[in-house]
């Protein structure tokens, strides 16, 4: 498995990708996931961190799918992660344990200081990830409790407390 930076050519896989990911049986071309147009609002937005758009390839095709964004607890810094997707027939193999693993490395290889996500504790726990509050990172929206997740990387300081704010396409859903 490769895993490699999103590249302008990789939008329609992506969509694809993020379309079989979150989709349902009610999922039609004309209304496609939210997913996926978050990710088209995200890449489009200057909270894009083009390192921090990441495919998993697997033989050549594009199996799995994440970015981050910038995005801010109160006045610092900080990423948000997601949307992340693996295609249905590859989940379980480790994909996006790869991802969020690559992700991690080259967070803290450029100097950040929390991840967020919101995201199922039972999974993103391996990561090292915990509810934001435990940290001091207040959620936008009260109701997601424990699914409402940060990592404290190696360049957090004590700045990285307070509300957390996605990128703005984030607010637009």
């Amino acid at each position: 498995m490769l895993i490699r930076p999103f590249r302008p050519a990789d939008r329609a896989v992506v969509e694809h990708l993020l379309t079989a990911a979150f989709g349902t049986p009610a999922t039609t071309a004309d209304s496609p996931p939210i997913e996926v147009g978050l990710n088209t609002a995200l890449l489009g937005s200057d909270a894009l961190l083009p390192h921090l758009a990441l495919v998993a390839e697997l033989d050549g095709v594009v199996v799995g799918y994440c970015i981050s964004t910038r995005a801010a607890i109160g006045e610092a810094e900080a990423l948000g992660l997601g949307p992340i997707g693996v295609l249905p027939g590859h989940q379980g193999h480790g994909i996006g344990t790869a991802l969020i693993a690559e992700t991690v490395r080259v967070a803290e290889e450029h100097g950040e200081g929390v991840v967020v996500l919101l995201g199922d504790p039972a999974y993103y726990g391996r990561f090292g990830f915990v509810a934001g509050s435990e940290l001091g990172i207040a959620s936008p929206d009260a109701t997601w409790g424990e699914y409402f997740q940060a990592l404290r990387l190696a360049a957090a300081t004590d700045a990285h407390r307070g509300g957390f704010r996605y990128a703005r396409p984030f607010d637009e859903l």
